[in-house]
This record gives structure tokens, C-alpha cells and sequence, in this order.
């Protein structure tokens, strides 16, 4: 098959989502932090600075508490009332009980997904942690999955490990692109059945959202009518079998990353993360390139001194197309972080959890709160729009994309 290399374009609304997750990350993985601290007191903010990486923050933490203050307050420190201390704002209570209710739905549907992705239904939990966040998973899945549900996960030797699917959903080894494939035909007219398909729409055919200016290329449409005839292989498919250098093994690794894409909250995740699960996964080495030659499913962004990759047809006009409702309460915490940041010491008695999103933003002043009116053709900046015929990226070009920002 012949490959169309094309250059990367920056997408301007996407990075602006992902700044504002990774916002929320933060905050999230603060609070969920101070909330399990044994003591009571307010806790340093000195003790709390080695986590500045681990968060993803790109400022200190000291100087992230302190923008928002109507998630933590500053207290004086019981013994040292110069030092910088901080505890938990009412909001901040409510808002973890809120997150956590939201996460227990069907936390452990999307790791037992994650699992069967593997080739060893298993995973260390050192590449899980990462995860956490992106799968919505409570702080101590790994003791609490294996007691509420003892025949399907196991815990030995820091593996998690699925035994059996007998007790999830049958459909659970099914993929997104099969789920809403079988849909799209139920609820197709008969005229539509009984049209002959076309090459441009294929069955389980990825939906694809090129950066302006490529979709209308005539080399690049030929490449995907063509990588779309190839068949698709189930990301829960055993594919031992199918050689690694062949074009269905490359279609099989795309299938893979969007169904991975497809389990996380936000439809994002950072590439650090998919690369402890790489050889489970049975991806290749050099995984980047993926991502960089199918522009129309993946966005990898260099937002936040790390790269994210984003699926595209997660988002419509900034906004999640399929709103999980943890998403929805962290849309909460983050109007909670922009009231502290607009009103600071008095953005607690601005606070209104109780109403709707829609009300809230209102209440910031007509702030861009989910990001909508930030069209993503609109806002794209292309940095070289040419076209190469290529097998794909080089090997120099490639280690260059897989350094982290």
C-alpha cells in the first residue's frame, strides 16, 4: 500500500482542551492527594512540590494552589505561620464526592477493556498508575476491583491480571468502531441497505477528520479508500498470527490506539503512558509515526512540555461528542478552578455547584468554559502542506517526534 506522509499542523483549539485538562488533571490528583493525607492540619506546600511532574504542571506547585483558591485554602502552618500551608475548601469535599460517584459506575469495565487489549490479559500496575486519571479509575482500584468483582481481576506480584470475562457485559470484547458499525445498520432505511457501498465508506471504516487542506487531496483520498478496503482486525482479535510488517498489522495497530483513545474520559492521553503499555500492546518500537501518518484519526500535540494525542472525532467544536458523566463533573471542578481564578478570595461565594453547566458559565462572564466557539478549522495554523510519497517518516525524523517536549 502506498503511504502519503503528511506534515504536521497545529491545531489551536485541541491544544487549548488539552491545557485545560491537563488543568484539571492536576487539580483532581491534588485533591484525591490531600483528601487520603492522614492528618487533618493544613499540609506544606514544600512537601507537596515534588509532585510538580507528576501532575504535569509546568509552574511550581506552590504558584498552582495559589491561583486557585476556591479549591485550597491557605492556612498559617500550626508551628511555622510563615509557611505556606493548605487544606481542602468546602467545594473541594463536595466535588470528590461527586468524582467519586461518577467513577464507580464503570471504572472497571474500561480496565478490564484495557486488559483484553493485551497479550497477556495483564498489566504491572506501574503502567496502569499512569492511567489513572485518563480511565477514570478510583485510587485504590488495584485492592478494590479484585474484592468487588473476585472472578474477574487478580492482583499477584504488582500485576493486575483479568481471569474471566464471564461476569461482564457479552459485548465487552467488542470494539467502538464494531459497537457503532452494528448500530449504524439497525437503524439504517432500507434504501440504504440496499445501496451498493462505495469505497469512501467502506464498512468499519475510521471516521476521519483531516487538518483544512488535506482531506481534499487527491493522493490522500486514494491512500485511505485504500487502507480502508483492507480488513479490519478486532483490537481484541488474537494477531499473532498476521505479519508485523504488513499493512493489515499497521491497520490493526490504528484499530488498537483509537480503541485505547476511545476508553480514556477525554479522549486523550499522553504518549509516555502508551509507551509502558507498548509491548503488551504489541505495538512497535517506534509507535510516533502512527500517529504523525494518520492525521485524520490521531492529533499529537506538544502542549504542556509533553505530547498528547488526541482522537479527533472525540471532540465537535470543542466539545466531547459523547460525554462520560466523570467528565461532566470535572467540567465542575474546572468552573470551581476558573471562579478562583477570576474573583480569587471571593470566588467561594460566587460558587453555584448546584446549577447547571450552562448557568455556570454564565456566571463566569461569558468565559469559554467548554471550549465551544473554538472551531478547530478555523483555528488551525499549517506549518507546510506538501505531500510526500513515502513509506514514512524517517528513522532521524522519528526519534525527533518521540523526545518529549
Amino acid at each position: 500500500m502506498q503511504k502519503v506522509r503528511l506534515k504536521w499542523v497545529k491545531n489551536r483549539g485541541l491544544d487549548h482542551l488539552i491545557e485545560r485538562t491537563t488543568s484539571i488533571r492536576a487539580s483532581c490528583l491534588l485533591l484525591d492527594h490531600l483528601a487520603r493525607l492522614p492528618t487533618s492540619s493544613p499540609v506544606p506546600a514544600r512537601s507537596l512540590a515534588r509532585l510538580q511532574k507528576p501532575l504535569g504542571l509546568t509552574v511550581p506547585v506552590l504558584r498552582f494552589l495559589r491561583r486557585h483558591p476556591t479549591l485550597f485554602a491557605e492556612q498559617p502552618h500550626p508551628r511555622f505561620p510563615t509557611l505556606p500551608s493548605f487544606s481542602l475548601t468546602p467545594a473541594s469535599h463536595t466535588l470528590l464526592a461527586r468524582l467519586a460517584d461518577a467513577s464507580a459506575r464503570d471504572a472497571h469495565l474500561r480496565l478490564a477493556r484495557l486488559l483484553l487489549l493485551t497479550r497477556s490479559r495483564s498489566l504491572p500496575l506501574a503502567s496502569v498508575l499512569p492511567l489513572r486519571f485518563d480511565l477514570g479509575l478510583p485510587f485504590n482500584f488495584a485492592a478494590a476491583f479484585p474484592a468487588s468483582h473476585p472472578g474477574v481481576f487478580a492482583v499477584a506480584n504488582n500485576r493486575i491480571s483479568l481471569l474471566s470475562a464471564s461476569g461482564l457485559p457479552e459485548d465487552i470484547a467488542v470494539s467502538s468502531l464494531q459497537r457503532r458499525h452494528a448500530a449504524a445498520i439497525d437503524s439504517a432505511t432500507y434504501r440504504a441497505l440496499s445501496r451498493p457501498p462505495s469505497s469512501s465508506s467502506a464498512p468499519l471504516a475510521f471516521p476521519m477528520r483531516f487538518p483544512r487542506g488535506y482531506g481534499g487531496m487527491k493522493k490522500v483520498k486514494a491512500w485511505m479508500d485504500e487502507f480502508h478496503r483492507l480488513p479490519y482486525i478486532s483490537p481484541y482479535d488474537d494477531a499473532s498470527g498476521i505479519d508485523p510488517d504488513s499493512d493489515i498489522y499497521e491497520k490493526r495497530n490504528i484499530g488498537l490506539l483509537h480503541e485505547l483513545l476511545g476508553l480514556t474520559v477525554h479522549k486523550m492521553v499522553r504518549r509516555n503512558a502508551i509507551r509502558l503499555l507498548r509491548e503488551e500492546l504489541g505495538l512497535p518500537h517506534k509507535f510516533t509515526r502512527l500517529f504523525t501518518r494518520y492525521p485524520g484519526v490521531f492529533y499529537l500535540s506538544l502542549k504542556c512540555k509533553t505530547t498528547t494525542v488526541v482522537l479527533r472525532e472525540g471532540y465537535e467544536r470543542g466539545k466531547l461528542v459523547e460525554q462520560h458523566p466523570l467528565a461532566a463533573v470535572r467540567d465542575k471542578v474546572y468552573y470551581v478552578m476558573r471562579t478562583g481564578v477570576l474573583y480569587r478570595g471571593k470566588g467561594l461565594s460566587k460558587l453555584v455547584l448546584d446549577e447547571d453547566v450552562a448557568e455556570e458559565e454564565g456566571e463566569l462572564g461569558g468565559e469559554d468554559f467548554q471550549g465551544e466557539g473554538m472551531d478547530e478549522d478555523a483555528d488551525v495554523e499549517c506549518f507546510g502542506m506538501d505531500i510526500v510519497d513515502d513509506d514514512g517518516p524517517t528513522d532521524d525524523e522519528d526519534d525527533e517526534g518521540d523526545s518529549d517536549g
